[in-house]
């Protein structure tokens, strides 16, 4: 059986960018589980997996179109304190989750200026290539509720 859509695949994996800095890993932890060919992963990471079978190992290199989108100035915008009711203190680094026409994105403060807050809606890795080390755990065909709702049940999936 091969990585193909519709398949629920295993992977160990780790991630780190272009200084070789680590970002994420399933090292320690459960392989990560999803179902392929439906946008789970990014399209560049789903591609280089396409066709490969259970055992193999890979390293792939993905560039920011083909990851978490490049970096984007028009994504920064400053706005008024006032719009961040109920929160006590506004502090760089915090996260918030917005609505936008392009549905819900989290943005982070970058700047805290007097009455001004810049936030930065851009994905943290944004513009940056992306390094994976990925080994192919196991491959599996999908059940239909996982096909019906997207993504992996039970054990090693998102819920």
């Amino acid at each position: 059986m091969t990585v193909q859509r519709n398949k629920v695949v295993t992977i160990n994996y780790t991630l780190t960018d272009e200084s070789g800095s680590l970002l994420e890993s399933s090292e320690g932890q459960e392989p990560l589980t999803y179902l392929h060919g439906v946008g789970n992963l990014i399209p560049g990471l789903e591609a280089s997996l396409e066709g490969k079978s259970a055992g193999t190992s890979l390293e792939v290199s993905v560039p920011p179109e083909e990851g978490y989108g490049v970096w984007d100035q028009e994504k920064i915008v400053d706005i008024p304190k006032s719009q961040f009711s109920g929160v006590d203190k506004v502090e760089v680094g915090m996260q918030f989750s917005v609505q936008s026409e392009a549905g819900e994105e989290v943005v982070t403060v970058s700047k805290v200026e007097g009455d001004i807050v810049t936030i930065d809606a851009n994905h943290p890795l944004a513009g940056k290539i992306l390094s994976f080390d990925v080994t192919i755990v196991g491959i599996r065909d999908a059940t239909a509720e996982e096909l019906d709702h997207g993504h992996v049940h039970g054990h090693g999936g998102h819920h």
